[in-house]
C-alpha cells in the first residue's frame, strides 16, 4: 500500500459491566432495626419455624463453619441462657458489626442478644443478605484505535492566473 496514511479513528466498543457489592461501597449502619422482621418474611418465617436452621444459614452465608451456633449453650438459644449472652452468637455479632463497619459495641451487642436472640438474628441475617447482593455498574470507555487509510486520489488542477 503506498501512499497509505495513519489516521487516528475513535471507536465506540460495547459497554462493560463491573459489579461491586455492597460491602465495598461505604455504608456504616444496619440496613434494619432489630424489629425490622417483616422486611424480610423469609428470614422472619425461618426464625420462628426452624430457629437453628436460621442460625446456621446465616453463619454459612458469612462465610463461617454452618455448624457454629450448634456450640451455643441450651441448643442455641431456645431455652433461656441464664445469666450470660450466648458466645457464638456474641461472637457472631460482633464479626458482622467489625466487617461491615458497623457502629456499636460488645455492650450493644451483648443486651440485644439478652433481650431479643431471634430478632438479633434476623438483623445479622437480612444484614448480610444485602450486604452479598452485586450492585451492577454498567459504564462504556472509548479507544483510539489507528487504521490505515487508502490514499486519496484528487485530481490536479493547473494553477489559477489572473
Amino acid at each position: 500500500m503506498q501512499g497509505a496514511t495513519m489516521q487516528p479513528v475513535s471507536v465506540q466498543p460495547a459497554p462493560y459491566t463491573q459489579t461491586i457489592t455492597i460491602s465495598q461501597m461505604n455504608v456504616n449502619n444496619w440496613s434494619s432495626g432489630i424489629c425490622d422482621c417483616c422486611e424480610d418474611m423469609g428470614i422472619c418465617c425461618c426464625a420462628f419455624w426452624c430457629f437453628p436452621c436460621l442460625q446456621c444459614r446465616t453463619v454459612s452465608d458469612f462465610g463461617e463453619c454452618l455448624c457454629l451456633p450448634l456450640l451455643d449453650p441450651m441448643c442455641a438459644g431456645y431455652i433461656g441462657t441464664g445469666l450470660i449472652c450466648p458466645p457464638v452468637s456474641m461472637a457472631m455479632r460482633a464479626a458482622v458489626r467489625e466487617r461491615y463497619r458497623i457502629p456499636g459495641s460488645i455492650c450493644d451487642d451483648c443486651c440485644m442478644l439478652y433481650w431479643c436472640m431471634s430478632c438479633s438474628w434476623c438483623q445479622m441475617a437480612r444484614e448480610i443478605k444485602r450486604r452479598k447482593q452485586p450492585v451492577n455498574f454498567i459504564t462504556a470507555q472509548t479507544t483510539n484505535v489507528t487504521v490505515p487509510m487508502q490514499p486519496q486520489y484528487y485530481p490536479t488542477y493547473p494553477p489559477v492566473t489572473y
